[in-house]
């Protein structure tokens, strides 16, 4: 018997499926560079057997233009930031602005599209753009990134607990963004109960400079911080006695700069990844990417989440639950001096994790597509009904 959705498929001489290839239209969110580097793995496996055309936004353009054929650069909303927090009227103005050419651009992008290609399915890393290509044609959507868990998900009232309101408008955004999905395929850490059907929670999906990194126990703390805004920070970090390598806060040098105990390091993937392998523990926002990171690596980490990005609250309190770090509303020293003396407890946890790469959710987008090829597919706007 074939496997399901492989009815169509012809069986090669190993008695196996042979699918043919299909073509794919994939959506990456540009706000961040975590949808980047996860799609960056995701499409290194669809581009052995399928034909992708990519459409991204923002900084994540360059970064995967670099790396394949077939990308074009459409405009996506971003997020303006003040003090280390979201600014929503910055954001609106920065968007309102934005949009007077932006969307001239995606509907140019679009029809172009639609002109030379014509995907079998979509699948979208948060974007709109690509989400409603498939709506508007009728393609089965495959939804692929770490938000959905906000709203597909139960969240136990210990970990919404003060932000019950924040939590309710990023599970409504969340919920309205991609709608009736063919399925949603989750990459998370923490596995609260799944709460709606067509949902598959799956290990984060690691870069492979990161699976071929070797964690050594180190002394130094590696501090990533996105804002410049935190005056107090340099004399946080020398209070500790600790020897801290710092990422982000001094953007414009070209090399180490030294500073008593500190050193800022001008940003280079090599360089921060040897300096988080060997980390003795890790300071940073409530980026998943990084946190997962930490986690594989089995590096404690002091999450300070960024303020109005509930997202970022979620990972840090599943993070601080299962024992694998602290999390903290602001970095202050007492704080900084509690989550140092707790290190050797988050190692402990962190020694039971582990994770076999990037196979089950690799695995489980290659089944969804086969049942796509088969036949299976179904449109967004026929699922929408029972989201």
């Amino acid at each position: 018997m074939l496997p399901e959705g492989a009815g169509a498929a012809a069986v090669s001489r190993v008695g196996r499926p042979e699918r043919r290839a299909m073509k794919i239209l994939y959506g990456v969110v540009g706000e961040g560079m975590g949808h980047a580097t996860r799609s960056r793995v995701i499409l290194d496996a669809l581009v052995q057997r399928h034909e992708v055309q990519v459409v991204v936004s923002g900084r994540a353009f360059d970064f995967l233009s670099a790396r394949f054929p077939n990308v074009h650069k459409i405009w996506g909303a971003t997020l303006a930031y003040e003090e280390n927090a979201v600014s929503k009227l910055k954001t609106a103005l920065q968007n309102t602005r934005a949009a007077v050419s932006g969307i001239p651009e995606n509907v140019r992008q679009y029809f172009e599209i639609s002109d030379r290609f014509t995907p079998d399915a979509v699948i979208s890393d948060f974007d709109t753009f690509a989400y409603l290509y498939g709506l508007n044609w009728m393609l089965p959507v495959i939804s692929i990134d770490n938000m959905q868990i906000i709203n597909r998900c139960q969240h136990e009232p210990a970990i919404t607990a003060g932000f019950q309101a924040d939590f309710q408008i990023a599970r409504n955004i969340v919920k309205g963004k991609l709608p009736g999905c063919y399925h949603y395929l989750i990459a998370t850490f923490f596995y609260p109960p799944v709460r709606k059907d067509r949902t598959t929670l799956a290990p984060p999906i690691l870069r492979p400079e990161i699976l071929a990194a070797r964690p050594e126990q180190g002394d130094h703390l590696l501090v990533y911080q996105t804002s410049m805004s935190n005056q107090d920070l340099p004399r946080i970090l020398k209070g500790s006695g600790r020897r801290c390598l710092v990422y982000g806060v001094r953007r414009d040098i070209q090399e180490d700069v030294a500073d008593a105990n500190l050193t800022y390091r001008p940003f280079s993937e090599r360089g921060f990844i040897d300096d988080l392998r060997t980390a003795g523990a890790v300071v940073a926002n409530g980026g998943f990417t990084l946190m997962s990171e930490c986690v594989y690596l089995h590096k404690p980490m002091l999450s300070v989440p960024i303020a109005g990005q509930f997202e970022q609250v979620l990972n840090a309190r599943y993070l601080e639950s299962l024992g694998y770090g602290l999390y903290a509303p602001e970095l202050t020293g007492d704080v900084l001096k509690r989550f140092l003396l707790q290190v050797p407890f988050f190692e402990e946890k962190l020694a039971g994790y582990a994770q076999e790469g990037n196979s089950l959710l690799l695995g489980k987008l290659d089944g969804l597509l086969g049942q796509i090829a088969g036949g299976g597919g179904t449109a967004p706007e026929a699922l929408a009904a029972v989201d």
